[in-house]
């Protein structure tokens, strides 16, 4: 049972004899902030009166005599100008409770229509390890799919990795010149990861220097025209004085936008100057750009070593990939890459350009958009095919193999350019019905307000930040139980056990919980808080009750059988009793947007109240059996929500912290 869903719907019989689109207006009922005002509030009344020209007050009284929830609510209250506040009946409330003891979903409908959706989310670069730019997209669209497929859809996952393209080019470049075999042998795929990244770096260090002279040319311009515009400024009329503040201040800011970039430029070729080593193969590889380019060409022309050794780096890429995966607890139904759809681009190209979709722009094959200024390139004027190309590709395949009705790409906010030209073709090519929609996100910073590095510079490996997370969790874990009043009651494994869980679960719980449009600052202290909106506070919790439970001897498969009635007398039984049944209300919140911080706010809230409860309403020493029976199954409704709203977002529970 969905509380606010019945609620607007019998406003909508009510609101209906008013207008004829009510939507707008349902949507303002919600759940009170604060109890004093009641559980569901309706903030509808000063819009509708003002589109129907009449007195807030009056109508509001209007509507609360006309809408009918005497059987779910005492009488309805009006406040201040027109808010009309709802308080449930502790009868039905009860009786809502008592129904989720034997329902498996706790209140949680199947969908009527369910509908086939695919989710696209992690596509890491195989040939690297993972690294902490994954771990959004990857616990943001794990979370999406265990979601959707909760509510009854048909889900699939599609983890569209990069597995083909310049970066092995790179990488059977870096392979033929600078290879250590040992460390090859021992670990292949940090091999291929510093071969990678020797490369990139060598290609960046031949790219700046003409890059640097540029920036400093354009720099000395911008200063004298700097100088210039201050001098002019002086001999201003004071009427212009404003507009000449403002240019000068726009002038300033490209300044120091260009003394960054120049600053950023200088530090790569500095890093290879002053090292010896690198400034050596440097020099010795000054064509580095074009050869790679040239071994990217032989490999997607098939060329057999080039095979060979994309066949042979593949498999320690993918199986690294999977391990990290197991850890974080996540599966995918398809593992397609971009090597899959290599077969399909040219014949795509030839068809968007026979269909008057693309067409020929100075040697590129392009397409064209009235609304988007930049057009979509997917053939280069060598030949070479790019990642938007593929993307097409692959939103063909999908659509011809699986018919979806939704497609999510849940990638970071700078694609957004990317992902409006991919849509936009999409209904070039005739795919009207298909929901597609970009679940972006921001950026994971580290404490200087910057994208989250070593202090070396380098991008975070995404195993070595589950490590440390989990290396902290384990002497919280060890220091909690240690101080037991009857001494430890861990074993030594299953002190590993709950820091694993707990370390990763903290992490992903801290990105779940951001707004996941925003950037959200990373601190390992933070998010393995026991107090506060954290999954380590979640799990506590959980664990609280599973305490209670020990501690009483008390079986929950007998507790739920008893048939026991479910009694709200207490305030803070009926605060922790009314959280319990807002669960649909959070699950629905989540699709709504594809945010999934709206059930990590919700769990948050239901754990705060549980928290009350504990403390003002004794469980086991309640005065009598009846009333302990009913707080009993209120600890285990409340259990049973954070379980699965935890699992929804892909994190375990330990019966001991």
């Amino acid at each position: 049972m969905n509380v606010l869903v019945e609620l607007r719907k019998r406003f909508s019989d009510v609101l209906s004899g008013y207008v004829n689109q009510t939507d707008e207006f349902l949507n303002l009922i919600h759940p009170s902030q604060d109890d004093r005002f009641g559980d569901y509030q309706a903030d509808l009344v000063m819009p509708l009166a003002k589109r129907l020209g009449r007195k807030p007050r009056e109508l509001a009284e209007e509507l609360s005599r006309r809408v009918n929830v005497s059987d779910i609510a005492n009488p309805p209250e009006v406040a201040g100008p027109g808010f009309i506040n709802f308080r449930l009946r502790n009868d039905y409330l009860e009786q809502i409770l008592e129904s989720l003891v034997a329902d498996p979903r706790l209140g949680v409908p199947c969908v009527e229509n369910p509908e086939t959706i695919i989710i696209d989310y992690s596509a890491p670069n195989v040939a690297k390890p993972m690294h902490v730019g994954h771990i959004r997209s990857t616990v943001i669209g794990d979370a999406l799919y265990r979601t959707l497929r909760f509510l009854g859809h048909r889900v699939i996952s599609d983890n569209h990795i990069g597995d083909w393209g310049t970066q092995f080019g790179m990488i059977i470049y870096g392979y033929r010149h600078f290879l250590d075999r040992d460390a090859y042998r021992q670990q292949p795929v940090h091999e291929l990861a510093r071969l990678y990244r020797l490369v990139r770096q060598i290609i960046d260090y031949h790219e700046n220097l003409p890059k640097r002279e540029e920036l400093k040319r354009r720099l000395e311009e911008k200063e004298a025209n700097l100088n210039e515009l201050q001098a002019q400024s002086q001999q201003a009329p004071e009427a212009e004085r404003k507009k000449w503040v403002k240019r000068l201040r726009q002038m300033e800011s490209e300044i120091t936008q260009l003394r960054e970039d120049l600053n950023a430029v200088c530090e790569k070729i500095d890093a290879v100057e002053r090292n010896e080593r690198l400034y050596r193969l440097a020099m010795q590889h000054a064509d580095i750009g074009q050869k790679v380019l040239q071994e990217t060409a032989k490999l997607h022309a098939g060329d057999p070593e080039n095979l060979r050794l994309w066949r042979e780096f593949l498999p320690y890429s993918l199986d690294e990939m999977h391990r990290i995966y197991g850890r974080l607890g996540i599966q995918f139904d398809f593992t397609l890459g971009e090597s899959f759809y290599h077969d399909r681009l040219g014949p795509l190209v030839e068809d968007l350009l026979q269909r008057g979709i693309a067409r020929e722009s100075e040697g590129a094959i392009c397409i064209f958009f009235p609304d988007i200024e930049v057009p979509m390139i997917i053939r280069k004027q060598d030949g070479a095919f790019l990642y938007a190309t593929t993307d097409l590709a692959t939103l063909c395949y999908r659509m011809e193999t699986w018919k979806p009705d939704a497609i999510l790409y849940v990638v970071d906010f700078r694609q957004s350019l990317h992902f409006r030209q991919l849509f936009a073709v999409a209904r070039m090519l005739g795919f009207e019905q298909v929901k597609l929609a970009h679940v972006s996100f921001g950026t994971v910073l580290g404490e200087d307000g910057r994208p989250f590095r070593t202090r070396e510079g380098d991008t975070i490996g995404l195993e070595s930040l589950l490590d440390e997370a989990v290396r902290r969790a384990a002497e919280i874990v060890n220091a909690n139980d240690d101080a037991k009043p009857g001494g430890p009651e861990l074993t030594a494994e299953e002190r590993r056990r709950v820091a694993e869980v707990v370390g990763i679960g903290a992490i992903k719980y801290a990105d779940l919980s951001q707004n996941r449009t925003s950037d959200y600052i990373f601190s390992y202290d933070k998010m393995l808080a026991m107090t506060g909106n954290t999954g380590t506070y979640m799990q506590y919790a959980y664990a609280r009750i599973q305490n209670i439970f020990a501690k009483g001897g008390v079986n929950v498969e007998t507790l739920r059988e008893f048939n026991g009635h479910i009694h709200l007398k207490h305030p803070a039984e009926r605060a922790l009793g009314r959280e319990i049944i807002r669960f649909p209300e959070a699950i629905a919140l989540v699709v709504e947007d594809y945010r999934p911080n709206q059930l990590t706010s919700y769990l948050f809230g239901l754990a705060n109240r549980f928290s009350t409860f504990y403390e003002n309403c004794p469980v086991l020493q309640a005065e009598n059996a009846e009333e302990r029976q009913s707080r009993l199954l209120l600890c285990d409704l409340t259990a049973r929500v954070i379980r699965q709203g935890l699992e929804l977002l892909g994190i375990e529970v330990v019966n001991k912290m």
